[in-house]
Parts: structure tokens; sequence; C-alpha cells
């Protein structure tokens, strides 16, 4: 059911002057803020480049003795490389946002599908899954670059293109599959709810997510991979022993074949109440002893025991709360829709006053949100850094300093993170503090072997 035609979706009278129209104001807003944001992430792209290059040739002193320098340069390339396409990537999707936005893009997407389909629950469906599958498309060839030539460069692709397709296939069904019942009742509660519909579709939002949490390890991760129950019985009775001891219960211990995919290394909890559950790479177990084992899970339950993960989705919930607010007002505003570049369903001549603008509010707001908000990001990345140095005193309270400092150095090495970021580019991108910091408060570790 679409909602009424309100007074705030009719444009402004002729008599405001044309400059400034929250409409014009918001399309000249949107445009420098995109071209900014474009231009600092280049900063601070070209800045990391030059660092990283710069320091290339030599292991810092911190880590002279333990890190060698195959190694180290290796890390650098890796990094440059990543970063040099990174820039291509922002520049692609900077021009992807504007293509969408204030060149025109989604308004001839959605009259498209309205001259198709009419208005109605199925045109509005069939746009948002356009917009995905069209996203999809153009992302296609920088996802096949990075995994096929740059991650293969540098040894870490583990991939066949069977295994790259049938993952692409299964993640886009499950993606309808999932994404298309919770997209139909959210659009159901913008046209039914009335006024305050984005307090009920919030609610349907975070409930989702919750439920998400419980049924990913059960039912979603295992199409993707396999979980088997960790067989080494020392190191099983080890994790053990810490999870008594710091007071965490989970599910199982679970070995993911990561290999499969990739060399990098990781391990993490997942899941949500009793269906938590501790998941190692078997690359992990391969790299690092047990007491590294034991240490670098003992800062993963630092991450509960100081209740960061409770934090960040108490976190989510007021974002998402605020986001969906905004929302609901913005889309109730002509000059939200015409500001970019879109001419609201109800505006269009000759249209039947059934074809809502919701499906068209919500996929605005996901390409505008990102824009306006894009010089916050340090702060996230801040307050993430902070709770990675605390999740680090804690695994040194209970478990060896000096086998975190290892595994962490094994880690860095393996998985080729550079140990000369640029602090500007850190305090902006990184959500885990450089290998330097965090080191510079632990043991120092043994020698590497000569």
């Amino acid at each position: 059911m679409a909602k009424p035609y309100t007074p705030a979706l009719m444009p402004h009278s002729a008599s405001t002057p044309p400059f400034w129209t929250p409409s014009v104001l918001l399309t000249l807003a949107f445009a420098a803020l995109l071209l900014a944001g474009l231009a600092l992430r280049f900063w601070l792209a070209t800045r990391q480049v030059r660092h990283v290059a710069r320091h290339r040739s030599a292991v810092p002193a911190a880590f002279a003795g333990r890190i060698p320098l195959a190694a180290h340069q290796k890390a650098a390339d890796y990094t440059i490389a990543k970063t040099r396409f990174g820039l291509l990537e922002m520049a692609i999707s900077a021009a992807v946002t504007l293509g969408w936005t204030l060149l025109g893009g989604l308004d001839m997407l959605n009259r498209a599908l309205l001259e198709w389909l009419g208005g109605g629950m199925l045109q509005q469906l069939a746009l948002l899954g356009a917009f995905a599958l069209i996203g999809g498309l153009i992302d296609l060839p920088t996802t096949l670059y990075k995994t096929f030539v740059i991650e293969q460069r540098f040894g870490f692709n583990k991939m066949t293109p069977r295994l790259w397709l049938g993952d692409l296939l299964k993640s886009t069904l499950m993606g309808a599959i999932v994404g298309l019942p919770i997209a139909a009742l959210i659009l159901w509660l913008m046209g039914s709810a009335g006024p305050v519909w984005w307090l009920w579709a919030w609610a349907v939002w975070m409930g989702f997510n919750l439920l998400l949490m419980v049924i990913y390890p059960l039912f979603i991760a295992p199409l993707f991979n396999k979980f088997q129950p960790l067989q080494d019985e020392s190191l099983k009775a080890r994790v053990t022993a810490l999870m008594q001891r710091c007071g965490f219960a989970a599910k199982g211990l679970f070995v993911m074949d990561g290999s499969r995919r990739s060399a990098h290394a990781n391990a993490y909890f997942t899941g949500f109440g009793a269906a938590k559950r501790v998941v190692f790479y078997d690359t992990l177990l391969r790299q690092l002893s047990s007491g590294e084992v034991e240490a670098v899970l003992a800062h993963e339950l630092g991450h509960f025991k100081h209740r960061h993960i409770v934090k960040r989705i108490v976190s989510l919930f007021a974002l998402s709360l605020a986001g969906f607010a905004l929302l609901g007002w913005l889309s109730t505003q002509f000059w939200f829709y015409t500001g970019l570049g879109v001419v609201p369903n109800l505006m269009l001549p000759g249209l039947a006053p059934a074809a809502p603008n919701d499906a068209l509010a919500l996929l605005l707001f996901l390409l505008a949100a990102p824009v306006f908000t894009v010089f916050i990001s340090p702060l996230f990345a801040q307050i993430s850094r902070r709770h990675e140095f605390e999740a680090d005193a804690y695994a040194m309270a209970q478990a060896s300093g000096s086998d975190l400092a290892a595994a962490l150095l094994k880690l860095y090495e393996d998985n080729a993170s550079t140990l000369t970021p640029d602090p500007v580019y850190v305090k902006f991108y990184y959500s885990h503090p450089p290998a330097s910091e965090r080191l510079a408060r632990m043991p120092t570790p043994s020698p590497m072997p000569s």
C-alpha cells in the first residue's frame, strides 16, 4: 500500500530561488563530498604507497633478527600492489555512485521497470534485485583481478576458477533466499505501518541480524567451507582449560578448511548465545605452536571479556535506529529524490498513484550514506584499535605474552602485512594497531633461528 500523496512530496513553489532549493543544495553537497572523499582517499593511498616503498629496503630495527628481509620486502610489495589497485577501485566506486545518482542511472532503471511491471511490490523487489545484480557485475572484474592476479602473484590464492564460480553462485542464491523476504517485509512496513514505519522496520532488521548470528555458523557457513572438530587432543585440552579459566562456553572447537581458498591464516568466534563456536583456520594450526594458538585464542576471548562484541552490537542498534529514523523522514521529502537525480514515482506523469517510492528511498539512502559519513570513519577505526590493545592485555594476563608476540610476528609475516604503514593512513583505516605498536607492549619473543 502506497503512502498518501502528502505535501512533503510536492516540489517547492516557483517563488523559491532555484539555487537555494533543498534539492539543489543536496546535489551540490553530495557532489562536493563525493569528490572530497575521493580526493582524501587518493591522498591517503599515495601516502601509504610512498611510505611503504621508502622503508622497503631494510627491516625496521624493532624486528631485526626476527623477520627476514625477503619477508619484509614481500609484505611491502603486496601492500603496494593492493593499495595501488585500490586507487582504481575507488575511482570506479565513485563513478558508479555518481552514475546511479546525479547522472540518472537509478532513475532510468526505475522507469524501465515501472513500464514493464507497473507499480507495486514486484516492481520494488525487481528494482532492488536489479540494482544488486548490476552492482555485482560491475564489481566482478576487480574481484577477479584481486583474486587471480594479486593474490595469485604473492602466493595466497588457492581457489580454482570452478571453486570461485561455485562460491559466487551459492552466495548469489543465498542472498536472494535470505535478502528478498526481509526486503519485502521492510518495504511492506514502509508502505503500511504509518508514520513510524521506520521503528518497526528497525526492530525487524535488528531481529534479523540477531537471528543471522545464530543460523550462520550452523547452516550458511557449512555451504562454503568444511568444519571438522578439532582433533589435536593436547591442543583441545589446552584451549578448553583456557576457556574455563576465562568463564567462556562454546558449542565446540572446529577447524575450517581455509587453505582451499587462501593461504591467509585466522581464528575467530562465531555465533550467538548457545550457537557460539570457536573456529581455527587449518592454515593457522600449521603455522603456530600450541602455546601460540592459545595466546591468539586468549586475545579473542579478551574481546568477549571486555564486552567488545556486545558494545559493537549496541552501537549497531543505535546507529541503525538513527539511520532508519532519518530514512523515515527523508523518504517523504521531494528534494531528497530530485537532489540525488531521481524523480519520485508519484510525480511521474500518467502513473497510477499505487507506485510507491520506498525501494527508491532505500537505494538512495544506501548510496548517499557512505558519501556523507566518510570523514567520521577514523573515529570507528580508533575505537577498534583501542579494543585490540585491551584484548592483547587480557591475552597476556591469561596466556604467555611472549607466545602472543611470536604468534603475531608469524601472522604478520605469513599474511604479508607491512611492518611500516604510513601513520596517517593507519589512523584513518586500520582497525588493528600496527605491529610495532602492538609488539611494543609485549615481551620480546625469541629471535628467528638462523
